[in-house]
């Protein structure tokens, strides 16, 4: 039997203010345990809520950057669950009214060696309040709670269950990753817990159109763990429906060391929670002119910079399209087009996607932390461009001016004077080695004018070996073409 793969995710978006949602205490990470929980997070009689203005702002911005409707009012609500983590016995959340409704998220996937565009429908997102954590390590055989999260401010952003593999669930994931990086109302730090996933998986026959029975896998906090724990679930419920069971709907864990989930209990439905309107707090009224103040304020969105490096730069909507996949990656780009010019606009393009991206894939950092500067990135294509040197030699000065790690803007320029790597572009020299060329390998001479094209590439390849790669390439092949038909 063949199956189908249905996939919605929710993800847990940790928003960047200094403060809690209902709190004045801080949300900075790593302080001792229990330092930030002020009266509010730790439920102590007589306190009250008070809502971040900055909390409701960032979800207004993501509302607008993926389309979606700012509702005019919405309502919080009381999550009722009892876990030791969660003081109140409720967590405060957005139930019936949440504050963004629908939206979209669109990304590109690459399958079979080819790209496409896949938009994800979001159901919603809302604000909520995140939850201590249970310490279980270091504690001679207790548990410990550090209440340190409680009520720092979340926004969920839940989407239709329309991916259809782990890959896309992770393309999907990467893009709504990097969209609330590049609005800055999230850190993105999964190792932190600031962006972490929720899968709901299951699997139907080809063709049918009910939904199977969903499996929540919870907490994954990183891209190659929510592909593993897909990918396993995904084997496990076909599994369990191939050998004549049936898959129970439940939450799961994934276990990164065994490449396995777990189940964790038994998944509840809404009903369970017993949700009702918080009586602490009054509706939230988000007015038309605040929803034009912030959208004032946005950032030029990736999908309009893409679209504009395709109009403005002559970019192929790939192109575009990888370098928007952060604002980062974005503004290094644009910097080395300003320093170079908008001529330099495809190669560079080229450099970023290929030699800057291995670079910085091969020692993990980002672009920001790139010890190559845009501007010393524009010199060397510069030199290329007026002929100073050859792409060839380029790769040998982007790796030294890697390794020299030098704030110098004409740092190109120096390695090349140092290590004597300026093209010959001289065309009596140029004749010379080519004479000198065709002098020692007149067999190639011979096959090439018999009409054997490949004796061409070995004589070019002997001249540049002659000149150790100095040769501009482009001259070497006119004049060598010149020679042999003469």
């Amino acid at each position: 039997m063949q199956w189908e793969v249905v996939i919605g995710l929710e993800t847990h978006t940790q928003l960047s203010t200094k403060s809690k949602i209902f709190s004045g205490a801080s949300t900075q990470f790593g302080a001792e345990a229990n330092t930030q929980a002020s009266p509010v997070d730790l439920a102590l009689p007589g306190v009250l809520p008070v809502l971040n203005r900055g909390a409701v702002e960032r979800a207004i911005q993501f509302g607008l950057a993926v389309n979606a409707k700012i509702a005019p009012q919405s309502i919080f609500a009381r999550k009722n669950y009892f876990y030791p983590d969660l003081p109140k016995g409720y967590q405060i959340s957005q139930f019936e009214i949440p504050v963004v409704q629908g939206g979209k998220v669109s990304f590109m996937l690459e399958k079979d060696g080819k790209s496409e565009l896949r938009t994800v429908q979001l159901t919603r997102a809302h604000l909520e309040e995140d939850a201590g954590k249970s310490l279980h390590e270091d504690y001679q055989g207790m548990s410990g709670i550090d209440l340190n999260r409680a009520g720092t401010p979340l926004l969920e952003i839940v989407t239709e269950p329309d991916m259809r593999s782990a890959a896309e669930a992770v393309a999907y994931a990467k893009a709504l990753h990097s969209l609330v990086m590049w609005l800055g109302i999230c850190d993105g730090n999964m190792q932190e817990g600031s962006f972490r996933c929720d899968a709901n998986v299951s699997v139907r026959p080809l063709g049918q159109a009910a939904y199977g029975t969903r499996s929540e896998i919870k907490n994954l906090n990183s891209f190659r763990f929510l592909e593993e724990a897909i990918n396993y679930e995904v084997r496990r419920q076909i599994e369990v429906i191939e050998d004549g069971g049936k898959v129970v709907q439940e939450t799961r864990l994934y276990d990164p060391d065994k490449k396995e989930t777990r189940s964790m209990r038994s998944k509840e439905d809404s009903q369970d929670y017993r949700y009702f309107p918080d009586p602490d707090l009054p509706p939230l009224v988000i007015a038309a002119e605040w929803v034009e103040r912030v959208r004032a304020a946005m950032p030029e969105l990736p999908e309009a910079m893409r679209e504009r490096f395709v109009r403005e730069f002559g970019l192929s909507e790939y192109d575009a399209a990888v370098l928007t996949q952060s604002k980062a990656m974005a503004g290094y780009f644009e910097a080395v087009t300003v320093k170079a010019g908008k001529e330099q606009a495809k190669p560079a393009a080229n450099w970023l996607m290929g030699d800057l991206s291995s670079a910085l894939n091969r020692e993990n950092v980002d672009v920001a932390q790139a010890p190559v500067s845009a501007a010393q990135l524009a010199v060397l294509l510069q030199r290329i461009a007026d002929g100073t040197i050859s792409n060839k030699i380029a790769k040998e000065v982007f790796t030294a001016m890697w390794d020299a790690r030098s704030a110098q803007e004409n740092l190109a320029d120096e390695i090349i004077e140092s290590k004597g790597l300026k093209q010959i572009s001289d065309s009596g020299a140029l004749e010379k080695i080519i004479d000198e060329v065709l002098a020692a390998n007149a067999k190639s001479v011979e096959e090439f004018r018999a009409g054997k094209e490949k004796a061409f590439n070995s004589l070019i390849g002997q001249a540049m070996k002659a000149t150790k790669g100095k040769a501009n390439p482009a001259q070497l092949t006119e004049l060598l073409k010149q020679k042999l038909t003469a």
